[in-house]
């Protein structure tokens, strides 16, 4: 048997890649890689599951000792690349401090669908007409709390022990279900994070669930301290005729914001700092990045 070098074999192997490549024709298309990023594989402990996390870090962490701010995306399979690229672009070009970017994979053998639904949701609805998206699996509801506990209790102690991240500036980013994770998080430990970014928010889920949990913090409590930028497709509205329910199908989601942000207002709670946008322009599905970057320009410093 004959045994070849490490690097003798990888020198052949390289001429013999070149060769066939040369007599075949353009090489195969391969995958794009992010500059700067990672993927770190983390175990829910208590749900006994596993997820990703993705990060992107900042252009200048190599250069030196510096902490930065650090943003904790939900659905990262659609918002880290998103939230990423937009970070780094409003630093390049509209001189706000860079962040280190942590996006929050759905469940590892769970669909998007699945797991969003699950981990996002704060009940399990009374009135269900929800459809199975993965063969064999029942729909599954009601975990934020528990999820909420899994990354403020062993998401955010593993991002401090590997990364110069700032851990007195937090950010929270969901849209959507992602959003509602987010209010979970805002009146069951409002302290996890020092500033939110939630857009869209489907207040109508579970017949309002989030309105009876939002009076029932009110009751118990003097203080909200949290800052909170709220944004909203302003085509996020009731079709003309229908009348406004707490349903999916009937929920006015733009009139459900205003009235969830005025009753924060009305609290008058000295700790909390709130901000609601409109955009006009747009839908649920294309209002997320105009939410992102309002969000972040409400909270991180700019030289412009």
């Amino acid at each position: 048997m004959t045994f070849i070098h490490t690097k003798t074999a990888g020198l052949l192997l390289a001429l013999c890649c070149l060769s066939g490549a040369a007599a075949a024709g353009p090489s195969p298309a391969s995958a794009y890689a992010l500059d700067n990023t990672e993927v770190r594989d983390i175990r829910a402990q208590a749900l006994q599951r596993d997820y990703q996390l993705y990060v992107a870090l900042p252009d200048s962490y190599r250069e030196g000792g510096k902490r930065y701010p650090v943003l904790f995306v939900t659905d990262a399979n659609y918002a880290f690349p998103v939230v990423r690229g937009i970070a780094q672009r409003l630093h390049k070009h509209a001189g706000m401090e860079e962040a280190i970017v942590v996006g929050l994979s759905y469940a590892k053998g769970d669909s998007g669908v699945h797991s969003r639904r699950r981990d996002y949701t704060p009940s399990v609805p009374r009135k269900q007409s929800y459809r199975a998206d993965m063969p064999g699996r029942a729909p599954e509801f009601g975990g934020a709390a528990a999820y909420g506990k899994f990354l403020t209790g062993e998401v955010l102690p593993l991002v401090a022990r590997h990364y110069r991240a700032d851990m007195g500036r937090k950010i929270f980013v969901g849209h959507s279900y992602g959003s509602l994770l987010g209010l979970q998080l805002l009146l069951g430990a409002p302290r996890s994070f020092e500033h939110y970014i939630l857009g869209s928010p489907s207040l109508w889920f579970d017949g309002g669930v989030m309105f009876e949990r939002e009076q029932a913090y009110a009751a118990r409590h003097k203080d909200l301290p949290a800052s909170v930028f709220f944004g909203i497709g302003g085509l996020e509205r009731l079709a003309p005729g229908k009348r406004r329910s707490r349903s999916e199908e009937e929920a006015d989601m733009v009139e459900d914001l205003r009235e969830f942000d005025g009753l924060l207002a009305q609290r008058r709670y000295p700790g909390l700092k709130t901000k609601l946008r409109v955009f006009h322009e747009e839908d649920h599905a294309s209002v997320f990045p105009a939410v992102l970057t309002h969000g972040l320009r409400s909270y991180l410093k700019s030289s412009k």
